[in-house]
């Protein structure tokens, strides 16, 4: 279970859209957001020239996924300014370093081996990096202190409002179950914080209905395009689960045609999700 937090956020220019610092105010590891468009103002503070690990952040017009690409520096700026030459996909990047620039080459090349890695094994961001890292040889009691940090970080990037290392399903596996059925469709999920999520092996139909609007259909073909969702025997099947912005968005979905998902999900009670949430 998750214990309380106090997060602090500083607003260098004031703007809750603009750069922002996060940390967590008894711990050494801290964060700095800004969006592509503040690069040359945030050169002016100085932990961005720390060592460390940062994320670009980004999306891609046919992709069914945000996308991250996710490096390290000794001088993390000095990298992320080679990447505004040659990436174009990302719009904002979060620094993880420590307060007081404590990190070693080694400790950046780990952070961002392990990053890569939970990134990918989780699965909610598409990686933009061409390979995997290697992992750096590092002393264990050393990696135990990275990976104390790394928890560090994973609330901050989550509440700068990018959960990449969140896990998908809510602890509680077997609550909270609901199912979508079409004539020949059906899925489970949950309910969860950012979304609806949608059990890996959902089976969707293979072709949607005059009545499906264009975003539901465009997004079922993103889904299709990153095999998300692969056809089998005359059918579309899940291959990892998939948090959809709406209960509504995952029901239309899956039936290929419009659906009201507060509805459309019942548990195994056939009690719907309107039923048991909205009251």
């Amino acid at each position: 279970m998750s214990k309380p937090q106090t997060i602090q956020i500083f607003l260098p220019d004031g703007s809750p859209t603009s750069i922002r610092e996060a940390e967590l105010t008894n711990r050494l590891v801290k964060a700095i957001l800004f969006p592509r468009n503040k690069i040359q103002e945030v050169a002016k503070r100085d932990m961005v020239h720390f060592t460390g690990v940062y994320f670009l952040f980004g999306s891609t017009e046919d992709g069914a996924k945000p996308i991250v690409y996710i490096g390290e520096g000794e001088d993390c700026f000095t990298r992320i300014q080679s990447h505004n030459r040659k990436k174009d996909f990302w719009t904002h990047c979060v620094i993880i370093t420590t307060k007081t620039d404590e990190y070693t080459k080694t400790d950046g090349k780990y952070l961002e081996h392990y990053c890569l890695a939970k990134a990918k094994e989780i699965g909610r961001y598409a990686t933009d990096n061409d390979t995997g890292s290697k992992k750096p040889s590092i002393s264990e009691s050393r990696e135990y202190d990275l990976l104390d940090n790394f928890d560090t970080a994973k609330i901050l990037l989550a509440t700068l409002g990018y959960p990449i290392f969140e896990e998908k399903r809510k602890k509680e596996v077997n609550k909270d179950i609901f199912i979508c059925k079409g004539k020949i469709s059906i899925a489970e999920g949950q309910l969860v914080d950012d979304g609806f999520l949608v059990f890996k092996g959902g089976q969707f139909v293979l072709n949607e209905t005059k009545s499906v609007t264009p975003w539901i259909m465009q997004l079922r073909n993103n889904l299709k395009n990153q095999s998300v969702l692969k056809e089998i025997n005359g059918m579309l099947v899940l291959q990892e689960d998939y948090i959809f912005n709406s209960p509504s968005a995952a029901a239309a979905s899956i039936k290929g045609r419009s659906s009201n998902g507060w509805t459309s999900w019942k548990d195994k009670d056939g009690k719907t999700l309107d039923e048991l949430k909205r009251n």
